[in-house]
């Protein structure tokens, strides 16, 4: 409703989520309630008063084991902090949510929040470094095994072997799993993208 101007008619909504909410302590209403009504305020135009309820919302979610409703309202809150012209924080608040979109599999959210990452006019990071699960997927890879045997040992689905192995490709500047073999076998005795580099005496 916010999206189509239906503003009148999403405020009882909101209020009845933030009320029940309220009333009965429950973190899931108190939190979308909370990104709600950010949504609401940000269509007023009342920036300020929006990105103060989506860090409410935010605390909210810390009580809330529900990890796509907290990169939802991550991504509310990178856009707000965009809007206030808080450049270096927008790109990081982005980032958080679109590597957790990325985690479970939902490319279209993903793809939202990587656009809105775009638009903060950040200059993008030079950190290759990868993630401890990250090296491990690239260390198999590298070994030859395929996706389905890689999450099989590693306890995930091939898919989020899949978005790990598209973050690696990114940090590493390469296209496929032959480059991925030949950079992990130049390393290997070199050093890993994770380490930095043999101790000095």
């Amino acid at each position: 409703m916010i999206a189509l101007g239906r503003l009148d008619e999403a405020e009882p909504l909101i209020e009845r989520l933030e009320r029940e909410g309220r009333r009965l302590d429950r973190s899931w209403m108190l939190a979308v309630g909370a990104r709600c009504r950010s949504m609401w305020l940000a269509a007023r135009g009342e920036v300020g008063a929006a990105f103060d309820t989506a860090r409410q919302a935010m605390v909210e979610h810390e009580r809330l084991p529900m990890p796509f409703e907290r990169s939802r309202t991550q991504l509310l809150l990178g856009q707000l902090q965009r809007r206030q012209r808080h450049k270096e924080a927008a790109a990081a608040t982005l980032g958080e949510a679109l590597r957790a979109f990325e985690e479970m599999g939902t490319p279209l959210w993903a793809e939202r929040a990587r656009a809105e990452l775009a638009r903060t006019n950040v200059s993008p990071s030079q950190d290759t470094r990868l993630t401890p699960s990250e090296q491990k997927v690239a260390e198999l890879v590298a070994a030859g095994m395929t996706n389905r045997d890689i999450g099989a040992a590693l306890f995930i689905s091939p898919k989020t072997v899949e978005h790990n192995l598209s973050r690696i490709y990114r940090k590493l500047g390469i296209r496929s799993r032959a480059e991925l073999g030949r950079r992990m076998g130049t390393l290997s005795n070199t050093e890993t993208p994770n380490s930095p580099g043999p101790p000095k005496h």
